[in-house]
């Protein structure tokens, strides 16, 4: 039998990857089981509803998408856009919203759009996933005190020193007291799981851990909490739609739009992440992006959680020596059988804490540290960060992500439009040194021009290019017509390339008065040379490297 499979499949079994696989589900399972309820809660949805989204995730998209080694799954960054589309629209129109993120999400994969999800600047990337991160954070703290977020981020982060002002003053021990116990408890669970050295303990999750602690500690004492709320059957969860005739709804075309586009960064930036955690397998982002589309459409009208691929799971089924995309679909056999034979266990677990996995994850997604990184390249990329965070925050995911679009086309356009010309006249009057900043484009042709007709005749002008991002091709025409006059008044040029030599050694060449062929053009320039001296900058000869596209492996 096994000589009729493939060679990849036969080594498969030859070296018992299939056992690597099946220990890695069961890691992911752990991991999935806890943070798919509490995702669920915050955002707004029943307990059951991630799980189902799990299920859809390992089962019916691992097997088809483009990123082997990523688990799909319900994201705590989806929670924040499900929260505000559920307040907006109601339960009944999530899954519209859902669906018609799933069907955008099928269509950008057939259009081979899944690259274009990569080009967006680091600071928005990181300033979304912050935003996230605070208003997780924000929400899960008030539901961690067995208390409901309030309607918006900005009120849930005033409320959170209100809330702590009420719970230390009021003296009377109440449910509020409790559950924040709980919470804190659970937190430290985790922090001082993860802080244990030893490799073999931490494939047990951390998360797994605290949850069992508190389940088990709420038990024991019997704390007058709230726990997790599950139906008899939690396939009652799923409500089929309905209302098809709201699908050209213009809002919900909208909420779609912005669902299918953060959920789409999101796993395709999670993609990436993977691939660099392992070589066995290469992401095909528009595999990957088609797959996604799929199961958000199942999601959507089942009316359960969206999902993406979420890096936390990824990284713990590479770590936990996953070798197929196996593991991910076995995974979601377990959540399976677990909703099917043992829905009483979940039940016993306490809503604070779930909601404090979720404030140690919302803690962990801001990560304010990127800064630093930020910073070392560009002030602006800090602003940029600073300011889609802060808009998220105060109006909703979409308009900060937009807004942060914006900024960033804003400031390439500034980049790529602003010049810094300084001159400096040497001590002997007989030389200039002229330094160029920025990017040399034709929009500053007049400016330059005026920098190069205020240098005085019979005199070296030293032009400092090692600080330019980028010259164009009028600009290096203009400097090199301009030392044809400049000679003849007796003066000379001298440029410092800096890191553009290598790209433009090839460009700086006698100004064309006439057409000549490219031969013709080669003869004049080895009779004649170059009058002009060059310092630190390229020789004058040409260089030809060839390189070629690298297409995504099949």
């Amino acid at each position: 039998m096994i000589e009729k499979l493939s060679p990849q499949m036969r080594r498969y079994f030859a070296h018992r990857f299939y056992l690597k696989d099946l220990l890695a589900s069961i890691v992911v399972f752990l991991v999935a089981l806890p943070l798919a309820m509490g995702i669920s809660i915050a955002s707004g949805m029943p307990p059951a509803a991630g799980l189902i989204t799990c299920i859809v995730g390992g089962l019916i998209v691992s097997p088809i998408n483009g990123s082997p080694f990523q688990v799909s799954g319900p994201a705590a960054g989806l929670s924040v856009i499900v929260y505000e589309i559920l307040q907006q629209h109601g339960a009944e129109k999530v899954g519209m919203v859902i669906l018609i993120a799933g069907f955008l999400q099928m269509i950008m994969g057939y259009l081979k759009l899944g690259q274009w999800f990569r080009a967006v600047s680091p600071a928005v990337v990181n300033g979304m996933l912050s935003g996230i991160g605070v208003l997780i954070f924000a929400s899960q703290f008030h539901v961690m005190l067995d208390d409901a977020p309030r309607g918006t981020g900005l009120l849930n982060l005033v409320g959170i020193p209100l809330a702590l002002y009420d719970c230390l003053t009021d003296t009377k021990v109440n449910s509020t007291h409790i559950a924040g116990f709980v919470g804190v408890l659970s937190i430290s669970v985790i922090l001082m799981w993860e802080a244990i050295p030893v490799k073999k303990v931490k494939l047990i999750p951390s998360a797994l851990v605290a949850v069992f602690t508190a389940t088990m500690v709420t038990m024991y004492f019997n704390l007058p909490i709230k726990h997790v709320d599950l139906p008899a059957n939690l396939f009652a969860v799923i409500q089929p739609l309905q209302h098809w005739s709201k699908f050209l709804d213009v809002e919900l075309l909208l909420d779609g739009v912005g669902l299918a586009l953060v959920a789409s960064a999101e796993t395709l930036l999670s993609a990436t992440a993977v691939d660099r955690m392992q070589t066995r397998a290469r992401t095909k982002y528009d595999r990957e992006l088609f797959a996604q589309g799929i199961g958000n459409s199942i999601c959507g009208f089942m009316g359960v959680l969206p999902m993406t691929g979420v890096i936390v799971r990824s990284s713990v089924n590479i770590q936990a020596g996953a070798r197929s995309r196996m593991s991910s679909i076995i995974h979601g056999f377990w959540i399976l059988l677990l909703v099917i034979s043992f829905p009483t266990l979940l039940r016993a677990i306490p809503t604070a804490a779930l909601a404090a996995l979720l404030v140690y994850t919302g803690y962990k997604l801001a990560n304010f540290k990127i800064v630093k990184e930020l910073l070392k390249a560009d002030k602006l990329e800090v602003a940029i960060y600073f300011i889609t965070l802060g808009t998220i925050v105060a109006t909703d995911l979409l308009t900060g992500v937009l807004t942060g679009v914006v900024l960033s086309v804003l400031k390439l356009l500034y980049m790529f439009s602003h010049l810094e010309i300084r001159s400096v006249m040497g001590p002997d009057q007989a030389s200039t040194a002229l330094y160029l900043r920025g990017a040399a484009t034709f929009l500053n042709l007049p400016r330059l021009a005026e920098a190069l007709e205020a240098v005085p005749p019979n005199t070296e002008l030293h032009v400092h290019l090692e600080e330019l991002d980028y010259v164009d091709h009028a600009s290096l025409e203009m400097i090199m017509a301009w030392e044809v006059q400049h000679k003849a008044t007796g003066g000379s040029l001298v440029i410092d390339w800096g890191t553009l030599g290598s790209m433009f050694r090839d460009r700086r060449r006698t100004p064309r008065q006439e057409s000549v062929p490219s031969a013709a053009a080669e003869e004049v320039h080895a009779s004649e040379g170059s009058q002009t001296e060059l310092a630190d900058g390229p020789k004058l000869t040409e260089t030809t490297t060839a390189s070629g596209n690298q297409g995504e492996p099949e």
